[in-house]
């Protein structure tokens, strides 16, 4: 029985092993379906890659220029300011073409023109008006008074010399224009002109050109002095050797002094707003852990700010003031 059971159990295994030795290719497998590849139609944007901001991403676009400009406007809980863009205007010279619309820092500079005329137009219709009716100036008529006659009397008169009286509204001008840049910087949604290096190099240019109209209509013929050193106390042998080192001295004197009004303004303006954007951009950084240091550190920095913006205002009027005063005199 052991044997008949062992010989039927062989029986029916060779069939099994005979059929498992014939090859694959006899009997095909059933194809396992696989997942097709998904393609992105071509009309669909591909979804945007969130960047992480950084310090320069903080900053820089709140002391660089650009061609558009924030104004308020509520969109969700993280924007609350719409932008707007400034048209092109190019104008090809050459072979380069130089775009002559707005930017922000120039809509700034005729935001503050545009200020500063209908301030003191509107002082100055106000002061008559006030002067008819009792005597005298009222309010903020009689405040601004108050500040221009300081500054004509005890500031630039003294410097400007005898007859320099007509350069007064010149030195006023640039005070309060100046003025008018330096705070827009500091108002929700403003931007500082006076942080670009182009502004105050143009109105260091204006200056420079306004000293040496005042040297040449006070000085002449003998404004060719404030070029050529020419000692007239000297022998000739201590006149030639004294004009050939100490002109070059004159003319670079002549350009450091809108080279350090450029600097100085420009300098100290930038440095504040980034001090203040840094310390803000902390919070960005590191989250709200840092808020209780970092917001009175840059709310104390915005009142210094205020303080350097009309001293920097006071100097760069000053200073023009000095100079046309120093040339007008220099026959003296």
């Amino acid at each position: 029985m052991r044997f008949r059971a062992l010989a039927l159990a062989v029986a029916c295994a060779v069939p099994l092993v005979a059929g498992a030795a014939t090859p694959l290719a006899a009997e095909p497998m059933p194809a396992v379906p696989t997942a097709a590849p998904q393609q992105t139609p071509a009309n669909e944007p591909a979804a945007p890659i969130e960047k992480r901001l950084g310090p320069a991403d903080i900053i820089m676009p709140h002391i660089t220029d650009s061609k558009s400009i924030e104004y308020p406007c509520f969109k969700s809980m993280q924007e609350w300011a719409c932008e707007h863009t400034f048209a092109v205007w190019p104008l090809k010279i050459g072979a380069k073409t130089y775009d002559l619309g707005l930017t922000k820092h120039i809509f700034f500079l005729i935001a503050a023109a545009i200020l500063v005329a209908i301030m003191l137009i509107w002082t100055a219709r106000s002061h008559v008006r006030s002067s008819q009716q009792v005597g005298r100036p009222r309010g903020f008529a009689a405040g601004l008074e108050a500040v221009i006659l300081y500054l004509r009397n005890e500031i630039f008169m003294p410097v400007l010399g005898h007859g320099g009286g007509k350069y007064v509204p010149f030195c006023l001008s640039l005070f309060f224009f100046i003025l008018f840049c330096n705070l827009f910087g500091l108002i929700p949604y403003g931007s500082t002109p006076t942080g670009n290096v182009a502004v105050t190099a143009t109105l260091a240019a204006i200056t420079f050109v306004m000293v040496e109209v005042a040297g040449m209509r006070a000085l002449g013929k003998g404004y060719i002095n404030t070029i050529v050193y020419w000692p007239h106390d000297m022998p000739l042998g201590m006149k030639l050797p004294m004009t050939i080192i100490m002109t070059p001295v004159e003319l670079i004197g002549k350009f450091t002094k809108p080279f350090a009004l450029t600097i100085r303004l420009f300098a100290n303006m930038i440095a504040g707003h980034v001090i203040i954007l840094a310390l803000i951009g902390l919070i960005f950084m590191f989250g709200f852990s840092v808020a209780l240091g970092s917001i009175p550190m840059a709310l104390f920095i915005m009142g210094l700010e205020l303080l350097v913006a009309t001293i920097q205002a006071f100097i760069f009027s000053l200073l023009a003031a000095v100079f046309i005063g120093q040339i007008r005199t220099a026959h003296h």
